[in-house]
């Protein structure tokens, strides 16, 4: 892509309702245009953003075996009164009417629409488990939007609904989602800790949620260091193994992590003090297990091995799609702008080209691009007549993983510089070699 070519309106100076890293960053790097009150825009650099994190949503969502849909963001109120949800959720829901007088509203979840698509299609115990889940737009009203896409009024989603026959197939299911969400976000290279959490609205007895670590955080954080140290990496993972999600799940959830709300200073203590650590943390993702809540009230059953019908075990599991993308710069940022971890980058690498219009740099320019891209590297080429400083701006300031900087001087000796954004390190590499370079890692 040729930045010449490209919209990418980034912004100078700090706008002042900005009062966070991501928010501010966001917004000077041309990814995000506010609407309304907590409703964006997604400029072309941003959606490039959420769609390599909802490809990776889908990607592991589908690695553990669950089905993608996809839902309407409007539903009925009376799905809504069936369940006994619709005037107990509370003003976050917005509720409209349509031309013929009938009540609608804006999903804030799909836990009722899931389980009418269920309800009707599915009778058997034979055709059970079965995951269903969609990545879609969201509204919640808050009352004070703020921070960006951290706290929005509309929000992407992905949202997930379980259905088993009984409470332990369910509760795998649970453990299931639990280790799918660790390995998503470590694919995005972001340390996510699980804790237990309050089921709000949502309901049910056993629920998790997801906080990554981040100084702007909302919540404070007590944790064991050693949880900081699991990674999955390349590790194989049998999902449909009880025993083997039960036993991934005791080794990242038997230490110590707690927020403020359920800190107790006294098993706290019991940690070796080189271990303990206070931070903040983003939440970016819950779990619930909520049994046969929604399943008895709407008349979601199946036949049984007996022949008896019998209501469905449920449990649904939310990702914040949008929310992650601010939350991956709350993590990943500096002085100069964001830091983009390489999976969820809007590009790979980005060329600066300090002398446009110099016949050799241009074409040394041109030459890169093609082999990048032939290298399944995805590349934008800073191409503009500005002085080199400001394009070096620009590139730190979206936070490309890698900048290749070519001029005159450097391919006199027959070298680019290649930069790494993240240690800020350089060095002088042959062009011919770059693209083996980079997609050695």
């Amino acid at each position: 892509m040729r930045l010449s070519r490209y919209f990418l309106p980034v912004l100078r100076e700090t706008p002042a309702e900005a009062q966070i890293a991501s928010h501010r960053l966001m917004l000077r790097a041309g990814m995000i245009k506010q609407a309304a009150a907590g409703i964006y825009s997604w400029l072309p650099l941003g959606y490039r953003v959420l769609r390599n994190i909802e490809r990776i949503v889908h990607e592991e969502q589908q690695r553990a075996g669950h089905i993608p849909l996809l839902m309407p963001t409007l539903q009925p109120a009376d799905l809504w009164r069936e369940s006994g949800r619709y005037d107990a959720y509370g003003p976050e829901m917005l509720r409209i009417r349509d031309r013929h007088d009938r009540d609608m509203l804006y999903g804030p979840t799909n836990e009722e629409l899931i389980t009418d698509i269920f309800r009707s299609h599915v009778s058997s115990y034979k055709d059970l488990p079965l995951t269903l889940y969609h990545i879609q737009w969201k509204f919640r009203d808050e009352v004070r939007p703020r921070f960006g896409v951290m706290r929005g009024r509309e929000f992407l989603m992905k949202d997930g609904y379980n259905f088993d026959l009984t409470r332990e197939d369910a509760l795998h299911a649970y453990n299931r989602h639990l280790v799918s969400y660790l390995r998503t976000y470590e694919r995005m290279g972001l340390q996510a800790i699980p804790m237990r959490a309050d089921s709000g609205p949502i309901g049910g007895d056993d629920t998790h949620e997801f906080l990554v670590l981040a100084e702007t955080g909302e919540s404070e954080v007590f944790y064991d260091s050693a949880i900081t140290d699991l990674k999955f990496g390349s590790r194989a993972i049998d999902y449909d193994s009880h025993a083997e999600c039960r036993a991934v799940l005791e080794e990242f959830t038997s230490r110590y992590a707690r927020t403020d709300e359920t800190h107790d200073p006294a098993l706290f203590e019991q940690i070796p003090e080189e271990r303990r650590r206070v931070a903040r943390g983003i939440e970016v993702g819950q779990i619930f297990y909520f049994g046969t809540k929604y399943s008895e009230p709407m008349g979601a059953t199946v036949q049984g091995p007996d022949g008896k019908a019998v209501p469905v075990h449920m449990g649904s599991h939310g990702i914040g799609v949008s929310r992650l993308a601010g939350a991956l710069i709350e993590a990943n940022h500096d002085e100069r702008g964001i830091i983009w971890p390489r999976e969820v980058a809007p590009f790979h690498v980005g060329i600066v080209n300090v002398k446009q219009g110099d016949a050799a740099a241009d074409a040394a320019c041109e030459g890169l691009e093609a082999a990048l891209g032939k290298a399944g590297l995805e590349v934008l080429y800073d191409d503009r007549e500005e002085r080199a400083g400001a394009k070096f701006a620009t590139m730190d300031l979206i936070g490309l993983p890698h900048r290749i900087t070519v001029g005159p001087r450097g391919l006199d000796k027959g070298v680019v510089e290649l930069t790494d954004r993240r240690t800020g390190e350089s060095e002088e590499i042959k062009p011919e070699l770059v693209a083996e370079r980079l997609t050695q890692g």
